[in-house]
């Protein structure tokens, strides 16, 4: 990394220095007071619309804020900015991992834990070890006791730091969870506005040893490589993001995601498809006002996916006026309930197959006297939550998933692929 931080400063909603750690001996705690007068001055309006870098009399400020406390490093090298965002994001995974949540109250009751935890995570201002899961094996949050002077543990010494040797267990397997997101955006015209599908490649590992995994998907740029027919199986994915495990120039070489996976869980892969989406499902709503006091909604529910999968827990979510009352709702599947606290109707629906439809009628009273300065009602948008099991809009396949380790024992590979609703709201209404 081009540049390296000066120092940490961990900073209360006000600007007062918490906890700050110097590595380099060129920024003072003055600088701290300095950088929360230039981001006040900046401000201005919402502080998360800000920019998360701060430039000033030879020093550059990269800060992101979490809860009530600010984390800042402070550089007067020309630093790699992202690089330290990254770093900052990573820190306060640790410190949720030790402390639950990130807040003032938790940085005052464990600061001899946050030192310790900031002299092995940066080194001289340039990150080391950020990984929770090896840094709790040798910082306990009891660690001010000094019973006994801990050995640090492989990982920190080793070429592979996100995983301790000597793992062991008796049944050797490994879970694998492909889990799609929809973000889906309709206006009232039906149109979509936006759509794309956010995944992601879910894994949980028992395995005992240093293992080799090697994965293999239906990814076109491979087969066809591999000179294989890419007619109607191969997918195209964008946006492809990759845990620190997996060898990044043995899969830019022959695309094989090759790598020694952390023990227990963590996402391996992220990735994107920008392409149009058709709605898994589809909502239609109609609303009648038969007088002042009384209106009336048709809810048509349609899934738009084919008959042999079946989405489950199905979850709509469909506005209503804040001073409604007395609700009377029938469904043709499934059961409804009034939600006062969000002004909506809740249609929820266990078990959705393909190609159906499903009708919703729901009459509610209104007060027959209203304000007539009252400002009109902002129109929320019908939400749609879902999951479907076994199914995968991108179409993408594990088409093998081997697991190599010296001692040469037999794991068991499980994998599993679901279709869940992200964002997904049709403002029809």
């Amino acid at each position: 990394m081009a540049g390296a931080a000066s120092a940490l400063f961990l900073l209360d909603i006000k600007g007062r220095v918490l906890i700050w750690r110097d590595y380099r001996g060129d920024v003072s705690a003055v600088q701290a007071e300095r950088f929360f007068t230039k981001l006040i001055e900046k401000e201005g309006g919402d502080p998360q619309s800000q920019d998360p870098v701060v430039y000033d009399n030879g020093v550059s400020y990269m800060f992101i804020q979490h809860n009530n406390v600010y984390l800042m490093t402070a550089s007067r090298q020309n630093c790699n900015a992202a690089s330290l965002l990254l770093f900052l994001h990573r820190v306060v995974d640790v410190f949720k991992h030790y402390f639950e949540e990130l807040e003032e109250e938790s940085l005052r009751d464990n600061f001899v834990v946050v030192y310790e935890l900031l002299d092995e995570m940066m080194d001289f201002g340039f990150p080391q070890y950020t990984e929770a899961k090896i840094l709790s094996e040798f910082i306990k949050t009891d660690a001010y006791r000094m019973e006994v002077a801990q050995r640090p543990p492989m990982a920190v010494t080793n070429a592979v730091s996100w995983r301790s040797e000597g793992v062991r267990y008796k049944k050797n397997e490994v879970f694998l969870d492909v889990v799609e997101s929809v973000n889906i955006l309709v206006n009232s015209n039906g149109q979509i506005i936006r759509s794309d599908v956010v995944g992601a490649l879910k894994m949980r590992t028992y395995l005992s040893g240093m293992p080799e995994c090697k994965l293999g998907l239906n990814d076109r740029v491979l087969l066809e490589a591999q000179g294989r027919t890419t007619k109607g199986k191969a997918i195209d994915l964008d946006d492809i993001k990759f845990h620190q495990c997996v060898r990044l120039a043995r899969f830019e070489n022959d695309r094989t995601i090759s790598f020694i996976p952390p023990d227990g869980a963590f996402d391996l892969m992220t990735y994107r498809l920008s392409t149009q989406v058709k709605p898994l499902i589809w909502v239609e709503a109609q609303i009648e006002r038969h007088s002042r006091s009384r209106i009336e909604f048709m809810v048509k529910a349609r899934s738009q996916f084919k008959e042999r999968s079946t989405a489950t827990n199905v979850e709509i979510e469909l506005p209503v006026p804040s001073d409604s009352s007395k609700p009377n709702v029938r469904t043709s599947m499934g059961s409804a309930s009034y939600a006062p606290e969000k002004d909506a109707l809740v249609w929820k629906i266990k078990s959705f197959p393909g190609n159906k439809e499903y009708m919703l009628r729901a009459e509610f009273r209104l007060p027959s006297i209203t304000d007539e300065e009252a400002a009109p009602e902002k129109k929320a948008p019908i939400r749609v939550k879902f999951e479907i099991p076994y199914f995968t809009l991108s179409g993408i396949q594990v088409r093998y998933l081997k697991i190599i380790e010296k001692s040469g024992y037999q794991a068991l590979p499980w994998v599993r692929y679901i279709t869940m609703a992200g964002e997904y709201e049709l403002r029809l209404m």
